[in-house]
């Protein structure tokens, strides 16, 4: 019968766990906070305490409301609490509680029909982007709709927004203030409509509770005890909620791990678990660190990763304990070019379902959903079903048909050099010479710079190669690329495996500007984000793990990418790019404590550290150069077409300034100036300093 509980006392229910899971799960009614690491068996924990509470009478199940944020997520839980007996509890999203809550409770606090929710904001997005005079492409209204989600998640208003994205020096796809006319008028539009996005559920149930006493009464009767699954990714406008439905009490349960947090862009932050002893002084707080997913030596190379992060928080200092018995080493390979690493990759998934393991359990994983045409290319070589996850087929995408569709029309174009012909007619559908900073745009660039490689690959194995010959090898390999939707080795994106598992993993393309992304370069915030989610990536593997960069893009180009600098010290010593890997660590390797260059006194503050010299000390910055720095910048921003901080921040040029580098050693020991920024830009900048300097 639906919400009857077995007659199982409270103390054999816990029969089962670790002596961390057991104390999570019957810690007293009030604040729990358990920080969970991957493999940890954090949704056995908590669904069986919110068995134990209902069985011990601390609550009845249908006062018990659990909240996550995906459906898989939700439903899983579900099915445990069922199974434990608990059926009558709430196991939902947080979009999927509010939307509820909201229907119930909207004839009360409005009084007319409910407002119909928007499944696609696009289109007003595109009549508001129109009214700012923006683009309406595709991508452009992807992005500008990505960021009034943000802005809307972290509570941020149009009228705020020009200011809070300037003092967070944000990635944005256009000025400041066309954006916030873009959120402004798409929110004047909704409403005109009468329609709702999703983050209208969880502002509207916030408000309405936070207005309505007498319904937040009704509701604060009705749910008495909460559970928050993966705290870590709660936006601000989701803690509010949150606080909301507490109405300042402290029957509370969250569990996470700040070491998985990978979704800042959208908002997410680790903070309220990071800071809940401070907000909860009182709450009982568990540590899960047996590993119960992956091998030893999965677990291992996966604590090295997260070991290195800088500026760890003491409460995502977990340290995995494997559980299982000792499996494969972890295996690293190079290659010349990312073709034959996907030929490589392909070979070994055919070993691997030969020796037994099923294509359903064996992953391949990447920063980037362009970079899957190579792995698709390789497996549909191969006869090797597979599916792409959380997102299309290389060859469904839009922007892939739209270039296919012109280089068709334009394959009567005489012209003797296929690259060249690619490149121009690609580049009317928006393959620019630099990249775009980020978002739908990068997306977009990303694949089409995809299609001019494989021209180059086709040049230099096929001669006297037309763009009829191209287009006929394109069709190929899309008609290739579509097995049937059967059983299949799962392609996808660093960000769409969170939350899942598999018994094989490979993570691929791991090299500088790849694993970590191009534009992370320069924001320590945003490296330590690229390394947490390389670690999402490992903790993936139960048992093999796979991981490998290509030294170039296409066969016969240079050589000249490096593996990513999240692999310096995992390599083996017996690895034949063991060297090169030791030389590059011990020449990244960060002093231990940054003095100030003037007092010599430690250093502790990032903007201290990056100008190398302690608040106290007198600046010695060149106000002339860093005007013509500045006027630099301002220009390669323009012609890169991006935001000026994405070329370098104020505070870099400050340093520039102050320490007047002489050459490249003296650049790159400037905190924000990595690799990629001085290979791209090393040259000019040291160009402009001697220039003022007259060295």
């Amino acid at each position: 019968m639906t919400g009857v509980l077995s007659p199982q006392s409270p103390n054999r229910l816990l029969d089962g766990l670790d002596p961390e899971q057991r104390a999570a799960a019957s810690a007293p009614r009030g604040p729990v906070c358990v920080l969970a690491g991957a493999g940890t068996g954090k949704t056995r924990t908590i669904t069986h305490r919110i068995a134990h509470l209902v069985r011990s009478g601390h609550v009845s199940a249908g006062q018990v409301l659990a909240v996550t944020f995906t459906t898989r997520a939700a439903g899983e839980m579900r099915t445990r609490l069922r199974g434990l007996g608990v059926d009558a509890a709430q196991a939902l999203t947080f979009h999927a509680a509010a939307r509820r809550q909201l229907r119930y409770f909207w004839p009360r606090v409005v009084g007319d029909r409910p407002w119909d929710l928007l499944e696609n904001k696009l289109r007003y997005v595109g009549q508001a982007a129109n009214r700012a005079k923006l683009g309406t492409e595709v991508e452009v209204l992807r992005d500008l709709a990505s960021e009034i989600e943000w802005a809307k998640a972290s509570l941020i208003s149009p009228d705020d927004y020009p200011a809070v994205t300037a003092r967070a020096q944000r990635d944005i796809p256009a000025p400041a203030a066309q954006v916030a006319e873009v959120y402004r008028t798409y929110e004047e539009l909704k409403n005109a409509a009468q329609v709702l996005d999703f983050d209208d559920l969880l502002l509207h149930t916030t408000a309405v509770l936070e207005e309505h006493g007498t319904v937040a009464e009704e509701f604060r009767d009705r749910y008495r005890c909460f559970v928050v699954d993966e705290y870590q990714d709660v936006t601000p406008l989701q803690q509010r909620l949150l606080d909301a439905w507490l109405g300042g009490r402290d029957d509370l349960t969250v569990v996470g791990d700040a070491n998985q947090t990978i979704y800042s862009f959208g908002g997410a932050s680790p903070r309220p678990l990071l800071e809940f002893t401070r907000r909860y002084p009182d709450a009982t707080v568990v540590r899960l660190e047996r590993d119960y997913r992956s091998t030893p030596e999965v677990v291992a190379l996966a604590n090295r990763v997260i070991g290195a992060a800088r500026g760890r928080p003491a409460g995502s200092r977990l340290k995995l304990i494997g559980q299982r018995p000792p499996g494969p080493e972890p295996r690293f390979a190079e290659f010349d070019d990312e073709a034959v690493e996907a030929g490589a990759v392909a070979r070994r998934v055919r070993e691997l379902l030969d020796g037994g393991v099923s294509a359903s359990e064996i992953a391949i994983l990447y920063r980037i959903n362009a970079q899957s045409e190579a792995y698709e290319s390789a497996l549909a070589d191969a006869g090797i079903p597979y599916l792409v996850r959380g997102g299309e087929r290389f060859f469904n995408r839009t922007e892939v048909r739209q270039a296919m569709s012109a280089l068709r029309a334009a394959s009567g174009d005489g012209s003797s050099d296929l690259v060249t012909t690619v490149r121009s007619v690609l580049a009317r559908v928006g393959l620019t010479e630099s990249p775009p900073a980020g978002g739908a745009a990068k997306e977009r660039w990303d694949a089409l710079l995809a299609i001019v490689e494989l021209a180059e690959e086709l040049a230099s194995t096929v001669a006297d190669a037309d763009l009829p010959r191209f287009c006929a090898e394109l069709d190929q390999r899309a008609a290739a690329q579509h097995p049937p939707t059967v059983e299949g080795v799962t392609l996808a994106s660093l960000h769409a495996a969170k939350g899942l598992e598999w018994d094989a993993v490979f993570l691929v393309g791991l090299s500088e500007g790849t694993m970590p992304i191009l534009h992370a370069d320069g924001d320590e915030a945003a490296i330590e984000e690229e390394r947490r989610l390389f670690y999402v990536g490992v903790t993936r593997a139960r048992e093999h793990l796979w991981l490998s960069w290509a030294l170039a893009r296409t066969p016969g180009a240079r050589r000249n990418r490096r593996r990513s600098r999240f692999l310096y010290g995992l390599v083996p010593e017996d690895h034949p790019a063991a060297r090169v890997a030791r030389s590059a660590q011990q020449k990244a390797a960060p002093v231990k404590t940054a003095r100030c260059r003037l007092c010599g006194g430690p250093l502790l503050e990032t903007l201290d550290i990056k100008l190398g010299r302690c608040g106290r000390c007198p600046s010695t910055v060149d106000e002339g150069l860093l005007e013509r720095l500045k006027s630099w910048r301002a220009d390669r921003a323009r012609e890169l077409k991006v935001p000026a901080f994405v070329v370098f921040t104020d505070a870099t040029l400050m340093a520039i300034a102050e320490q007047r580098p002489a050459d490249e050693a003296a650049l790159v020991s400037i905190s924000g100036i990595g690799a990629t920024k001085l290979e791209r830009f090393g040259a000019e900048i040291l160009g402009v300093v001697r220039a003022s300097t007259g060295s």
